[in-house]
């Protein structure tokens, strides 16, 4: 009799479909199939992210509802708050000062010739002269030097005029989230209208709000009165968990799909992709190397260290799903499901932390995506010669903190952030438009950061609060062997 056939492992099989993928879509760009690729395979690529994105909000809503309507201790729930708020804000500022430290070691601003920068830095004194209450950010004056006369005529003077209208929307979505107040955040938590934050999908912080109020609520009231509606939300929960599930079969298809769709849609040609990331390649390298370190060094390794049961392999491997539907979908609310599904059904977190601690991470934990912003001010700088002190840079620290808190949890959205961090050490943000070609591809690496620290911080805090069963983690993984 033959022995079964061994099941590949689902995320051996995603891996695979990106593989795929990402080779399709050089293939298709070379013999000049861009357009089929878009109008006959993107399309199914998203809708896979469209199934994902519409589940994200009602589980969060009924995760949390279940998870603190099933407290016994109301304390609890005030622990796990501050121990959730804690380490989301120490692995932040951690990532942000390891982006800091790469940057400033490598320095991948210095990479272009000097007459280029020279000219970058002429422009950047115009921008400064036209622009008023900016300040020049050092005393040196390159337009006024004679032995950089010579290229004052070659000049060809654009940072104020802005083409992409993409750039324009994004530099005046950042300009309104700066003219807020500083506590305009935790005004926008609570809803106005909870249909309205249900229906829109946009704010997720409301939900939250209004799905931990609700929980909370549940505790309070007598127990027979609570016990329909508990079971209610409770079985809510289940039915989008098995959505989750049996989408989650058909993954490796949609991800070549939508990884096919990506590429071609960056460029004609596979020339034109790499030429894209050869003038952008320094500053590429120092944010991927931070982040990878960040993926395989800082995350597994705490959990690793502190949690002493879990292997540092055993980690990844549980949570390699979701890493691999963060890197395909650029998107931490797309991926909550599937991150969520990880750490219950791989990681045995129990559905109280995990349905509590997650979707809060989605929302304002963002370590990839402040990485990347100090990296990426500290290249433009570089780049236009502008040293940048040790004060400005504590400013670029705080202010991408606090920033990763209102980013949302959307492909891209760092890029609006990052023109808020530029705007608080006086630099252009029009100077994003530099950044912008790769910036797509970045993101993806910047949001499989961010999922990875969600699920670190869930495993943690669940290993606190012995809401965790590392025996059957561990038997997991004896099973997967």
């Amino acid at each position: 009799m033959s022995a079964p056939r061994k099941k590949i492992a689902l995320h051996i099989q995603i891996i695979i479909g990106m593989v795929l993928g990402l080779i399709y879509a050089f293939i298709s760009s070379y013999f000049g199939w861009n357009e089929f690729t878009m109008n006959w395979i993107d399309p199914f690529g998203q809708i896979f992210l469209k199934l994902l994105k519409f589940m994200a909000l009602p589980l969060v809503l009924f995760s949390i509802i279940s998870g603190v309507s099933s407290l016994t201790d109301i304390t609890k729930l005030g622990r796990l708050g501050a121990k959730t708020l804690a380490l989301y804000l120490v692995t932040t500022v951690f990532s942000i000062s390891l982006g800091l430290f790469l940057v400033n070691i490598i320095k991948p601003g210095t990479f272009m010739e000097d007459e280029q920068r020279v000219k970058n830095r002429m422009q950047y004194e115009l921008w400064v002269a036209a622009t008023p209450s900016v300040e020049l950010l050092d005393d040196r004056n390159y337009l006024d030097n004679p032995d950089y006369a010579y290229l004052k005529d070659q000049l060809d003077y654009n940072e104020g005029d802005i083409d992409d209208e993409d750039i324009k929307s994004k530099i005046s979505e950042a300009n309104k989230s700066k003219e807020q107040s500083p506590l305009s955040f935790v005004v926008d938590m609570i809803p106005d209208n909870i249909g309205k934050a249900i229906s829109s999908n946009q704010n997720m912080l409301q939900v939250i709000f209004f799905a931990l109020f609700f929980g909370i609520v549940l505790l309070f009231i007598p127990k027979d009165k609570a016990k329909p509606v508990k079971a209610f939300f409770d079985g809510m929960n289940e039915v989008f968990l098995k959505m989750v599930d049996m989408i989650m079969k058909y993954a490796p298809y949609f991800v070549f799909a939508l990884l096919a769709g990506v590429i071609s849609k960056m460029a004609d040609s596979p020339r034109e992709v790499f030429e894209i990331f050869k003038s952008l390649g320094s500053y590429s390298l120092v944010v991927t190397f931070g982040l990878l370190i960040m993926i395989f060094g800082i995350y597994p390794g705490l959990v690793s260290n502190i949690v002493r049961k879990i292997k540092y392999r055993t980690f990844l491997r549980n949570i390699s799903p979701a890493q691999l539907m963060a890197f395909s979908t650029s998107s931490s609310a797309a991926t909550l499901p599937v991150t969520i599904e990880c750490l219950e059904e791989n990681m045995k977190v129990s559905k109280n932390v995990a349905g509590f601690v997650l979707p809060i991470g989605a929302t304002v934990n963002m370590d990839g995506t402040s990485m990347y912003q100090a990296i990426a001010v500290i290249f433009l700088a570089q780049l236009h010669m502008v040293d940048l002190s040790f004060a400005q840079q504590l400013t670029i620290v705080l202010t991408a903190t606090l920033a990763s808190i209102g980013s949302a949890a959307v492909p891209s959205a760092g890029l609006v952030m990052l023109i808020i961090v530029l705007q608080s050490v006086g630099l252009n943000p029009a100077w994003i438009a530099i950044i912008f070609p790769v910036d797509r591809i970045l993101d993806m690496i910047r949001t499989t950061v961010n999922v990875t620290g969600d699920a670190t911080v869930a495993t943690l805090v669940a290993y606190s609060e012995k809401e965790i069963d590392l025996k059957h983690v561990n038997d997991y993984n004896s099973d997967k062997q």
